[in-house]
């Protein structure tokens, strides 16, 4: 059986903390470059040192600072290097069109295909999620595996196997077989435990902590 330990990065620096930035980079790279806060540092050093997350085989993260902070402490502890694979990036946002649509966010999660200008659809951000998830399971069979990702890539990727019940503002309700996994606003850090037999995920959890209690991250 192999594990895999999905992990929402922990709570970052607000943007409203940069006055300026001066570069020809665009918005993407800002935002991969956004770094944790001294509360985001502080549990993501507490989410390591829990036993759930102990004995971990080898980790995977997304190329955003945040997800690299967040999982340095478990890759410290527990002498492991990160494969950092793109695929697991945030979902491009593009647009907000708040102007235009005020449901943009509601939308996303009911309308697979919906997207903002210059953004990433649902299904867009699952399918590279699934295919570098694919990857990692065939790759790692029967080890436990911790993955260092984002809000919407994860939340998006788990309705491959979740049923979305209701999304009301920015609280999302999730059903795996016919029970409720989630019904709540995504914390920083959160996490998710699937099993997996070969290649089929046999069980999803969502792991809680009570030293960690919810706290907004963006």
């Amino acid at each position: 059986m192999t594990t895999v330990y999905l992990i929402r990065h922990s709570v970052r620096l607000p943007k409203s903390y940069i006055e300026s930035y001066t570069t020809k980079q665009n918005k993407t790279i800002l935002d991969e470059k956004i770094i944790l806060n001294e509360e985001g540092e502080m549990r993501a050093k507490i989410l390591s040192q829990k036993e759930e997350l102990q004995n971990i085989d080898v980790i995977y993260a997304s190329n955003a600072v945040r997800t690299l902070q967040t999982a340095k402490y478990m890759m410290e502890s527990q002498n492991l290097k990160v494969n950092i694979d793109e695929r697991l990036n945030e979902r491009v946002v593009g647009r907000p069109n708040d102007d235009i649509y005020k449901d943009w966010y509601q939308r996303q999660y009911l309308d697979e295909n919906y997207k903002t200008e210059g953004g990433e659809s649902q299904k867009e951000v699952r399918e590279r999620v699934e295919e570098a998830f694919n990857e990692i399971i065939k790759k790692n069979k029967n080890k436990r595996i911790a993955i260092f990702s984002h809000g919407y890539a994860i939340t998006f990727f788990l309705l491959k196997y979740c049923k979305l019940i209701s999304v009301e503002d920015i609280k999302l309700k999730y059903e795996y077989k016919g029970k409720i996994l989630f019904d709540k606003i995504i914390s920083a850090p959160e996490v998710f435990k699937l099993s997996v037999d070969g290649e089929n995920v046999t069980n999803i959890e969502l792991i809680e902590f009570e030293d960690l209690p919810y706290r907004r991250g963006i």
